[in-house]
Order: C-alpha cells, then sequence, then structure tokens
C-alpha cells in the first residue's frame, strides 16, 4: 500500500511565515505560457514523469519549456529530507518505479533532445541512495536516443558508500552536483548534508573518472558573504570542478528560510568575473541561474573547451 500524501513541507510547518524583502526591478520571471510549454506539460503528463522545473518552482520552466529542454526528476516527487530552500515535498517516498528508465528513454526520443539533464530527489531509504536507477535511465536514453549526450544532477549519496561508484561508471557526459550554500549556513539551510560530503563526491568524480566534466551550483541571498562565497569557489576549484552556476535564492513559500538580501546583476558579474579567474571552465552567474538553465548550451561551451585544452 501507497504512503497516504505528505503535507507540502511537513518539515517546515513549525516556521512562522517568514517574509522575504520585496524582489527588485531586474528580476523577471516568463509565465511558462507557450504552445511548446503545453505540450511538454501533456508529454510529461502522459509518460507519469516528474521535472525538477515544476517540483522546484524553478523560475525558467516558462523560457526552457519554449525550448523543448527540461530537467528529468527520477526517483519520485517526494524527497526523505527537508531542506530549507527547496520547494520539493518532504515525506516517505513510494517504492522506485522499475519502468521509469523506459518511459524516460521514450520521451527524450520523442523530445528530439540531443542533452537531456537528469536528476533526482533524495533517497536516503534506499541503500544505494538511488544511483541504480540513474544507471538504469542512463543505459536506457543511450539505447533509445544514442546521439543524446546525459547531465546528471546528484544528491550527495550521504552514508552510501562506494554507491557512487556505479553511477561514476556510467560514465554520464556530465556529472553535477550541487554545493548549494556556504558551509557556516547548512546547518539551517541544508540540514541534511554536509559541505564536505558534496565536495568529496565531486573529487571522487574527477579522480575516477577524469573524462567526466564536473560542475556545481550555488544560491546567494541566503546570508552569506562575498568571502564565504569565494571560498567555496576555492573549495570546488580544488576538487576539480570546471563548471559553476551561481544564482539568486528565491523563497518559494513562506514557511522557507527567507531571502536575506537581493544580489544586485553587478554583483553577479563580480562573481563570474572571480570564477572565471579561479579557472572554472564555463561560468553562468545571474539572478536567475539556475543549475539545468541553459544546460545544453553550457554542456556545448564545456565541450568546447576541452577540446581547445587538448583534453
Amino acid at each position: 500500500m501507497n504512503a497516504p500524501p505528505s503535507p507540502r513541507h511537513p518539515e517546515k510547518a513549525h516556521r512562522a511565515d517568514q517574509p522575504s524583502p520585496p524582489k527588485p526591478d531586474w528580476i523577471r520571471v516568463r509565465a511558462p505560457v507557450s504552445a511548446e510549454a503545453v505540450e511538454i506539460s501533456r508529454l510529461m503528463r502522459a509518460q507519469h514523469l516528474h521535472t525538477v522545473c515544476e517540483e522546484a518552482a524553478c523560475p525558467n520552466v516558462g523560457e526552457c519549456w519554449g525550448r523543448r529542454h527540461a530537467a528529468f526528476l527520477i526517483l519520485g516527487e517526494i524527497c526523505t529530507r527537508g531542506c530549507a530552500f527547496c520547494n520539493v515535498r518532504t515525506g516517505r517516498p513510494e517504492a522506485v518505479d522499475p519502468d521509469e528508465p523506459a518511459r524516460l528513454a521514450a520521451t527524450v526520443a520523442a523530445m528530439g533532445l540531443r542533452h537531456v539533464v537528469i536528476t533526482s530527489v533524495d533517497r536516503d531509504d534506499l541503500p544505494d541512495g538511488g544511483a541504480g536507477q540513474f544507471v538504469a535511465c542512463i543505459g536506457a536514453i543511450r539505447a533509445a536516443a544514442p546521439d543524446c549526450t546525459i547531465e546528471v544532477l546528484t544528491p550527495d549519496f550521504r552514508d552510501k558508500g562506494d554507491a557512487p561508484l556505479a553511477l561514476i561508471a556510467a560514465a554520464p557526459d556530465l556529472f553535477n552536483h550541487n554545493i548549494e550554500t556556504v558551509p557556516r549556513l547548512y546547518p539551517s539551510i541544508r540540514p541534511g548534508a554536509r559541505y564536505f560530503t558534496s565536495l568529496r563526491l565531486l573529487q571522487r568524480v574527477t579522480e575516477t573518472a577524469p573524462g567526466i566534466i564536473t560542475k556545481s551550483g550555488l544560491m546567494v541571498g541566503l546570508g552569506e558573504s562575498r568571502d564565504e562565497v569565494l571560498q567555496v569557489m576555492d573549495d570546488l576549484r580544488a576538487a576539480g570542478v570546471s563548471a559553476l552556476t551561481i544564482g539568486q535564492y528565491l523563497q518559494p513559500s513562506p514557511k522557507h528560510a527567507p531571502v536575506r538580501d537581493y544580489v544586485s546583476p553587478e554583483g553577479f558579474e563580480d562573481y563570474a568575473a572571480q570564477a572565471r579567474a579561479r579557472g572554472f571552465a564555463m561560468v553562468a552567474a545571474t539572478p536567475l541561474t539556475r543549475s539545468s538553465h541553459h544546460a545544453d548550451r553550457d554542456f556545448e561551451a564545456l565541450r568546447a573547451a576541452r577540446r581547445g585544452a587538448g583534453r
């Protein structure tokens, strides 16, 4: 029997409403009203698939779906963790769906995607944290759409031992794991995770499979300092990460962590310059940047940079 539906954010229900300051003029969000967006929504429902675009309330869903680009969310829509920034539901997940990889691959082929992003909820309930389902999805997509490049955006696989090694061995074209915020804010913003666990996962990929491009993402506006952000950049580069995305945190609901400040476009330009100076091959840093926003274009830029470097 399936577990009863969970409230949208049970882990955040104890929090008093936490208002954020009004959004500045430079943050503008387009609604998903195009015919392409409607078609993608219909296709997802028909295949019983989920997207992080919807579950995480991404501000770029209209633009991305209008370009027929989506980040697929596997392993259900219920997460075992309760991060204070995240709009995905927390609760007891359902059993892993063995047919999900085939449905996902069929959808990728039907959409004619050249690059696909596969992400998931945290599945601390599973012995391998869900790594096996990622591997199955990669295999199914390669069989159904062999010309499509594959980017995975993974959980941290905390306390799962060597489980990530199977996923690394499946050789996705790009391995992404978001560091999310600075270490000082982990206890309040990402309490189920550990900063150095995330760093070690990314380092493990670069050490085990140097041919896989590595990427990470960071939110700003949660109360971090500029120096703390620069230290995270240094840590990611030391772990061998090649690509970095930085975007403005936007509060999904009053029960989530509030926005402490809005970083100006000039502030994002400064972060981008600092990241490039540290050797990141690809940097995307704007108020509305998200980890999977323009992922297809960013991957092509990274691949071109690698070719230019003779790697």
